[in-house]
């Protein structure tokens, strides 16, 4: 048994962050075996954590961290007056992806992914959930979950994987949404299940994207195949996508930019936990902003995640999504880093991490502060000292 002393701990077990001074934590077979003072540690090899802040590894629960290329070009377009649906119905936005993406090999999508995942272990990011959506074809969906599993191999980290064929139409499906909808059902959705390679399934439910009732001809198979469901719902307009959610007692509803209250209430009923974006809504100078004071009053968990992205969400820092969902979104700072932490893993139906208690996964982060404030309060400041994944430092 290995004891991480001389630390003060964030566990996350309650609303106020489980703050235990002068703590101590016991790791024995890659699991939390005990958590408590220091002064009442059992016996085992010492580790000096001189100091530092222990928190549980943080958790990215929404991210399309691989893809080809890069949408600069698109930015400058934005920052020039064109709106994000403008781009997308041009033929840009997620299809400009799709093309890169279809494009490389997997290697050469693995030698693009890994510095984008080393930014965010280099911050104390133990887990990370990975989507495909940027090959829209069997093959390449499934290159993407492929590179996403390899991730996992190359670097100390926790990967997940979400199937997000229902993205957007590809071009061959042109004037056929609906059509390339039931082909993901039918055909995409099935050969991933089979193959092992998700671990969940999203759609995009939107204006630009399938609407409700296609996406529950996917949300359908999924639960054929025994994969539960996620969704990007309300990002652009008010589709009833929280309320979609709900019902599918979904993990997850993302973005909740236009959600209206009644699908909220309706997702703090089924326990689908709310994920904010912020750095979408930061990108997209977006006016509109999650209803975070409906979301407390209905009891709704909220995560927060970077939604790293070639578009809408160029975010590299999950540190920074603690400032922006405070500064934003109007988050409070135990919010904050429940959402990146316990309520992350909830996110993606993980009991065993996200916590710092006996039972749990190994996985958590060490970080020179003085108080778990810092880390949503500084912008562009990494105090990370290191990382344990699974009782092992990374």
């Amino acid at each position: 048994m290995r004891i991480w002393r001389n630390a003060q701990l964030a566990t996350m077990a309650d609303d106020r962050l489980g703050i235990i001074e002068d703590g101590a934590i016991a790791v024995e077979d890659g699991r939390i075996a005990w958590v408590g003072r220091a002064q009442d540690a059992p016996a085992g090899e010492s580790v000096d954590c001189e100091g530092a802040w222990l928190l549980p590894g943080l958790i990215d629960c929404h991210t399309h961290l691989v893809f080809g290329g890069d949408r600069a070009a698109e930015y400058e377009q934005r920052l020039a007056g064109a709106s994000y649906e403008e781009i997308a119905r041009a033929g840009g936005g997620i299809l400009s992806s799709v093309r890169a993406t279809r494009a490389a090999d997997d290697a050469a999508l693995l030698a693009q992914s890994l510095p984008r995942l080393d930014g965010l272990l280099a911050e104390g990011v133990t887990t990370v959930e990975v989507k495909s959506g940027y090959g829209l074809d069997a093959d390449s969906e499934c290159k993407q979950l492929r590179v996403a599993r390899a991730l996992a191999g190359a670097r100390a980290v926790n990967i997940t994987t979400t199937l997000l064929a229902a993205h957007a139409t590809p071009p061959e499906f042109a004037g056929r949404r609906a059509e390339y909808a039931r082909h993901v059902a039918e055909h995409i959705l099935p050969l991933a299940a089979r193959e092992g390679l998700a671990d969940a399934v999203d759609a995009f439910a939107d204006s630009i994207a399938f609407t409700n009732e296609e996406t529950g001809w996917v949300f359908a198979a999924a639960r054929e195949a025994g994969l539960p469901v996620k969704l990007h719902a309300d990002q652009l307009t008010d589709q009833g996508g929280a309320a979609l959610a709900a019902a599918w007692r979904a993990l997850s509803a993302d973005h909740l930019e236009r959600s209206n209250e009644g699908g909220l209430a309706a997702m703090g009923r089924a326990g689908t936990v709310a994920v904010l974006l912020p750095g979408a809504a930061f990108t997209l100078r977006e006016t509109a902003h999650p209803d975070v004071a409906a979301m407390r009053r209905h009891g709704v968990r909220m995560a927060l995640s970077t939604d790293m992205n070639p578009g809408s969400s160029p975010a590299r820092s999950l540190l920074l999504m603690l400032n922006l969902g405070c500064t934003l979104f109007r988050m409070t700072v135990a919010e904050a880093l429940l959402g990146v932490t316990r309520h992350a893993a909830a996110a993606l139906g993980m009991a065993d991490r996200g916590v710092l208690a006996p039972g749990m996964r190994a996985d958590f982060a060490l970080y020179r502060i003085s108080r778990p404030a810092e880390l949503c309060y500084w912008m562009g400041h990494n105090p990370c000292l290191g990382r344990v994944v699974g009782g092992v430092r990374a």
